[in-house]
């Protein structure tokens, strides 16, 4: 019973939720599973959406450290969704642009699946932060 409890009142549950509920809504968890993901999932706001520019318009990121240790991507279509389903407090745009500006060096190049390490690549430890 107490572990029921316990497990109950994980600190990792709001991630866990916040995960499930965009993947419905159409997000794509990508995985920091390289050092060069790793260090573009930690330039992210914990848990906090957030966007970064395209050419064909703004892609929606959700930097999920604790649950997945992934970072989840979705359309203008996705966040729309997204908004209309979910409790938690979603930033404003000015907010997320400002955040954008904090870092302006966002490489969309290491999400690419060519990216991935070779062997002999340093790997990371989920939940660590360099």
């Amino acid at each position: 019973m107490l572990i029921g409890t316990l497990s109950a009142c994980s600190p990792a549950d709001r991630f866990l939720k916040a995960g499930d509920q965009l993947a419905m809504s159409g997000f794509t968890a990508h995985y920091a599973n390289t050092t060069a993901r790793y260090e573009m999932m930690n330039l992210l706001p914990a848990g906090v959406m957030t966007y970064r520019p395209t050419t064909s318009g703004p892609v929606y990121l959700y930097a999920d450290r604790i649950g997945c240790g992934c970072v989840y991507m979705g359309s203008q279509s996705a966040f729309i969704d997204y908004t209309r389903h979910t409790l938690e407090p979603v930033p404003s745009q000015p907010a997320m642009t400002a955040e954008i500006n904090q870092h302006p060096g966002w490489d969309w190049s290491v999400w690419s699946a060519n990216a991935d390490p070779g062997p002999n690549q340093p790997k990371h430890v989920i939940g660590a932060e360099w």
